[in-house]
């Protein structure tokens, strides 16, 4: 039976998983790279550290599975979003890649607002904020000069990746899609927001499905790595849109909810019209001719780590949470917002900061714990609130990955916060089980990923709602919602202290 490898080339790592046509997992590899932070808020990586990661997971791959060169049939790639790659007309790096994560371009996205905001949301479906591509090239155009003076290609992460791989440049238009510089609905760069910002329109790759081939493993590096037969690979997708598919995110009933480091709230979109004005992402899916809506909450799990580290240091997590089930719905009146590094979804507010409201002395460490639990739902509800509203959307089940899905007290908050029921993945492999899924539909083993995800992915229970506590969580998003008006200047006047 064939082999196909599902790459995720993350912020940290780049992580393989190889899979069969039976979607059982046969090995499992990662190599670990550096960030780079030149300056206070720049975030950076050299392309080779990649290249050299992917270099490691084939060896280790070939280790661990005898026949890994004489099985291997495809590959594809979930990318790290956004991040800037610049080639010259030799193909080399021009500079350390700008990440999702540099936030130099503040000032570059007012630009880009002041001077386009409303031409760029009708076309792209997004605002510009830091994170996305377009102001990072402008910050390259307007700060480092000769530098774009040298540019001949523009690529993403997994792009330069499959690029190695096979000499060719494509990017597919889920990743397209946040470059800020996508016709989402037409499918194709948008030729107005290219000449509004001096881009040509040959700095950027072929567009391709997530599915689509781009071609085969380069001659060299078959031979240097063993590869018996051809090897293809196929484009990939960004690691958002890698997730939901390996979450089984292919209906629009289905919500996804993810919480790592920060957390996200997704469904797919059969449409490109839906008027979400900027307050959330919508991206062009990895599922042809669908898209994706996104909330994010920028700080996730990342919430619940800094209370532990804070109030807690000498408790690991598991034991922290001993004992949040046994606290009542509402934290015994304590409200928490996880604004502590700023806020994206719904309030686009770099200023914004954390609050805990209505301590009092009856409130145990437990009580604590469990209010920063509620209220990092909470924020993942507004993203839910949102496409309820707008798109009219009623979720009948929610997938929970990722740190909120290893906790069943958490699960049984999410359930009574979201109103649905929460399902978890039997076995989470995350964005690389998206890629792989891709790299089988490419080579034919499945019609579509509907069908692949019939056989790659799984489910188990995870909670159900309890209309008891439904109804108090409601009456208390209202006033978790209140917060933030209330705040925001005092938070913006304290900003000169921080």
């Amino acid at each position: 039976m064939s082999y196909v490898l599902g790459i995720d080339l993350g912020t940290s790592s780049l992580k393989g998983l190889l899979m069969n046509k039976a979607g059982e997992v046969i090995g499992q590899a990662s190599s670990d790279y550096p960030l780079l932070h030149p300056a206070p808020g720049f975030s950076e990586q050299n392309p080779q550290e990649w290249l050299t990661a992917c270099e490691g997971v084939f060896a280790q791959l070939k280790e661990q599975v005898a026949d890994f060169t004489t099985k291997l049939a495809g590959i594809s790639i979930s990318g790290q979003m956004h991040s800037l790659v610049l080639l010259d007309e030799r193909d080399d790096v021009l500079r350390p890649a700008i990440l999702w994560n540099d936030v130099r371009t503040t000032s570059q996205c007012r630009e880009i607002m002041s001077r386009f905001g409303d031409e760029l949301l009708q076309v792209t479906k997004n605002i510009a904020l830091e994170g996305f591509t377009l102001p990072k090239i402008l910050w390259v155009q307007e700060e480092e000069p000769e530098i774009w003076q040298q540019v001949k290609k523009i690529l993403l992460p997994k792009d330069y990746l499959g690029f190695w791989l096979t000499g060719t440049k494509h990017m597919d238009y889920s990743d397209a899609a946040g470059t800020l510089m996508l016709d989402i609905a037409a499918g194709q760069w948008a030729q107005p927001i290219l000449d509004e910002f001096a881009i040509p329109a040959t700095y950027l790759p072929e567009l391709i499905d997530s599915t689509g081939e781009i071609g085969e493993i380069r001659k060299e590096l078959a031979e240097a790595f063993g590869f018996v037969g051809p090897v293809k690979i196929f484009a990939g997708a960004a690691d958002n849109a890698c997730g939901a598919v390996g979450a089984g995110i292919l209906d629009d009933s289905v919500g996804m909810a993810s919480i790592g480091t920060s957390g996200v709230f997704l469904s797919l979109e059969n449409a490109a019209d839906n008027e979400y004005g900027g307050k959330l992402h919508l991206f062009n899916h990895a599922a042809a001719g669908k898209y994706y809506a996104m909330g994010v909450t920028l700080a996730a799990g990342h919430s619940f780590s800094w209370f532990k580290d804070t109030f807690a240091p000498t408790q690991d997590f598991s034991e922290l949470l001993t004992g949040v089930g046994e606290i009542a719905a509402g934290s015994g009146g304590l409200l928490f917002t996880p604004y502590i590094v700023g806020e994206r979804t719904p309030h686009v507010d770099s200023q914004i900061r954390g609050s805990f409201i209505g301590m009092d002395t009856t409130h145990t460490l437990t009580h604590f714990a469990r209010a920063v639990l509620e209220g990092i739902t909470f924020s993942l509800k507004d993203s839910q609130v949102l496409m309820e509203d707008v798109a009219q959307k009623r979720f009948k089940k929610i997938v929970s990955i990722g740190g909120g899905a290893k906790n069943p007290d958490w699960l049984q908050i999410q359930a009574d916060i979201f109103d649905a029921e929460i399902v978890t993945l039997t076995a989470e492999q995350g964005p690389g089980l998206g890629a792989a899924m891709l790299a089988a539909v490419g080579l034919g083993w499945f019609s579509d990923l509907q069908s692949a995800s019939e056989v790659f992915v799984s489910y188990q229970k995870g909670a159900v709602p309890k209309s008891e506590n439904v109804a108090k969580y409601a009456k208390l998003y209202r006033s978790y919602r209140k917060v933030y008006p209330a705040t925001k200047e005092l938070c913006h006047e304290l900003a000169e202290f921080r």
